[in-house]
């Protein structure tokens, strides 16, 4: 095989072959095919696509560039989610124990925020202790004994993508829907769940902005699942506002665990509720116990509390709280009926919770807590947001971003809410 050759057949719209595809995916992780060279292949895929065949066994090279784990053994239906970010996604923290909860065995590999969009595994990392990085071994074991492990994927995992999704950043080719798919669906695939759902945001704290782009996503994501043995749905789930009522780690964790003991926001519930019913029909506990259940009788609970202490965190100590806060208020009275995610997303990282380089550190106490949401009638002069950040110096840059970020109508102004939950799709 050649690169070059490759690189041309993508270049003038023709279908590569399994082998070719192959070859380059292996020559690629092992340093043999040069960053220009992918770079050109991957812009050849931006501008003229992939066939469904292409695109499987692209992904399914990627899954055979590293490790494939398996939990066949550990007595339980495994069963995951992935989100494709949002502002104030704390969903699988109450989620993963809630399934775990009720019999299904959660693996779920968890990234670090990037941007304005929140990272799991920084918010759980603001509890005392606590560790994302376990061995396989201890993974088995923790599946085996609490149901429900969130943590870092190992570097053994889709090595392949971890060189691919670095090079697409730089070479503007992240929107890429084929590759966004290959690059999600391979480490899910190789991760060795049975089941899968999707939640992939939409609006305007989402990547995908319109409902369109992210149907095709979702399709795209579910079709690889099932060619690859995988039971996988997707739900589109509404991103124009900022899920809860919290932006930022420790925040958020806060919030979560509010959840799990039968209070938190409602639109927090009812995507956790809504997901857990879709895992569970998907590896096949549907019928069983009710995760809403599960946060009722305070067995989700119990299973959060044994995750934290499994992996070396202490679930009753004090989370870190930022030593600076500053309130915006409302500039009129009236009912609030717009909440930009993008800008809340954007605050709570220039107050320090998010990083614009995956090498930076994050403040675990720093974020955006709001007390309205639309919907809500406020008064002028009553607090919008309260902003919580380790230097005041951060303060002026959230506000600029958050100066637009509110809409007040008359207190009498129609106003209904949006669904949260869009679309479902199957296989």
């Amino acid at each position: 095989m050649d690169a070059v050759d490759v690189i041309r057949t993508k270049r003038d719209g023709n279908v590569l072959s399994d082998a070719a595809i192959d070859w380059v995916i292996d020559a690629y992780t092992k340093g043999a095919v040069a960053e220009e060279q992918m770079s050109a292949l991957l812009m050849a895929i931006f501008f003229n696509g992939m066939t469904p065949q292409e695109l499987n066994r692209w992904t399914a090279a990627m899954i055979a560039s590293g490790e494939q784990m398996s939990f066949a053994d550990i007595g339980k239906p495994t069963t995951d989610k992935h989100s494709t970010g949002g502002v104030g996604d704390k969903i699988t923290l109450p989620l993963a124990h809630t399934v775990a909860a009720c019999g299904a065995a959660v693996p779920q590999l968890s990234g670090r925020g990037l941007g304005h969009t929140g990272g799991t595994l920084d918010k759980l990392e603001s509890i005392p202790g606590w560790r994302a990085s376990i061995s396989n071994a201890e993974m088995r074991a923790q599946l085996r004994d609490v149901g429900a492990v969130v943590c870092a994927a190992g570097a053994g995992l889709a090595p392949a993508d971890r060189k691919l999704y670095a090079l697409r950043d730089v070479t503007a080719t992240i929107e890429s829907i084929p590759l966004i798919a290959s690059s999600i669906m391979s480490k899910k695939i190789a991760e060795g769940t049975s089941a899968l759902v999707l939640d992939v945001k939409v609006g305007v704290g989402a990547f995908m902005k319109d409902v369109d782009r992210a149907r095709d996503l979702a399709r795209t994501m579910v079709g690889l699942g099932s060619a690859h043995g995988v039971n996988t749905v997707a739900l589109l789930t509404a991103m124009d506002t900022p899920l809860g009522l919290t932006a930022g780690n420790a925040l958020e964790v806060t919030e979560s665990v509010e959840v799990l003991a039968g209070g938190g926001p409602a639109d927090v519930v009812e995507l956790t509720i809504a997901l857990a019913r879709e895992m569970l029909e998907a590896c096949g506990l549907g019928a069983g116990k009710d995760p809403a259940d599960a946060i009722a009788d305070g067995s989700a609970m119990d299973c959060w509390n044994a995750m934290i202490s499994a992996q070396g965190g202490d679930p009753r100590a004090p989370l870190p709280v930022a030593p600076h806060q500053h309130d915006v208020t409302a500039s009129s009275s009236g009912r609030v009926v717009r909440m930009d995610a993008l800008a809340v997303g954007v605050a709570a990282w220039r107050l320090g919770a998010g990083r614009a380089r995956k090498e930076d550190p994050v403040s675990l106490g720093a974020g955006v807590q709001m007390h309205a949401k639309p919907g809500d009638v406020v008064s002028a002069g009553q607090p919008l947001f309260t902003l919580h950040a380790d230097d005041e110096a951060r303060f002026e840059r959230a506000l600029e971003v958050l100066s637009d970020a509110v809409d007040i109508a008359a207190a009498d102004a129609p106003w209904s809410k949006p669904d949260l939950v869009i679309e479902r799709v199957g296989a």
